[in-house]
């Protein structure tokens, strides 16, 4: 069985007061959940300050990137090493919003990947189709390039540790969701790729999270359907009640 992974991404938001007591009123909710596994991902500043508060708790630290470099002259840049000192463990690799503002290529995002698993970093890596995409029939061969390109090059044991979020960018902050069945359908076939590029054990093991405008109201539909293992959530993860009824949904 795949543990259900929900991760809250809290993207430019929360100073280092409002990343204190937003965790603090997570770890409380969540103490008595054990089946599944809660990420939370702030902002650089308050990494260090969140793991403070969390690292006794059943909640693990994310980051939102990382540089594949080791260390060097990339200002503005963060390293794998810096992320592992401050109690990360998980690590946000091309997310929509790099991929549109920040120039991220399936050639970056590979070489994220490969940095982040080589330090012991569990990857969360995004896929995810534009709505342009969507309406032209795009969908699965955006998603398989994405896909192909993120783990080129990637054991098998390496793939194992990683987690997948498809993310269709026309559902990303605009209060549009996929339906369970669209979204069921990419997942589907995201398990299906992995199988073509490694084998059964692979396909049936990676958890595929759910990253379009998950809520507390659309989330067990999603979470329902059999090959979607959680979600990446946004905005509903700046507020304590609104993730935690993700995780445990209605």
């Amino acid at each position: 069985m795949r543990k259900r992974i929900i991760a809250g991404n809290w993207k430019m938001n929360t100073t280092l007061d409002e990343a204190k007591k937003l965790a603090s009123e997570i770890v409380e909710l969540v103490k008595n959940v054990d089946d599944v596994e809660i990420v939370i991902c702030p902002p650089y500043t308050n990494l260090y300050v969140v793991y403070e508060i969390i690292k006794d708790s059943n909640v693990k630290l994310g980051a939102q990137d990382l540089h594949w470099e080791d260390k060097g002259a990339f200002t503005g840049k963060i390293s794998a090493d810096m992320l592992l000192s401050v109690g990360v463990k998980y690590v946000i690799i091309g997310h929509s919003e790099q991929r549109t503002y920040f120039c991220e290529t399936d050639e970056t995002v590979n070489k994220k990947v490969k940095q982040a698993l080589k330090k012991g970093l569990k990857p969360i890596v995004c896929v995810g189709e534009t709505l342009e995409q969507r309406e032209n029939g795009e969908t699965k061969e955006v998603v398989k390039k994405q896909v192909v390109g993120a783990f080129e090059g990637v054991s098998k044991e390496d793939i194992l540790k990683s987690v997948i979020a498809y993310e269709p960018v026309w559902a990303i902050g605009t209060g549009k969701t996929a339906t369970p069945e669209q979204a069921q359908e990419v997942h589907a076939f995201i398990r299906e790729l992995l199988k073509e590029l490694y084998d059964e054990e692979v396909a049936q093991s990676v958890r595929i999270q759910y990253g379009g405008s998950m809520k507390p109201n659309n989330a067990k539909a999603l979470l329902e359907q059999p090959d979607i293992d959680g979600g990446l959530i946004g905005g509903a993860s700046l507020k304590a009640k609104d993730f935690y009824g993700i995780i445990r949904p209605e």
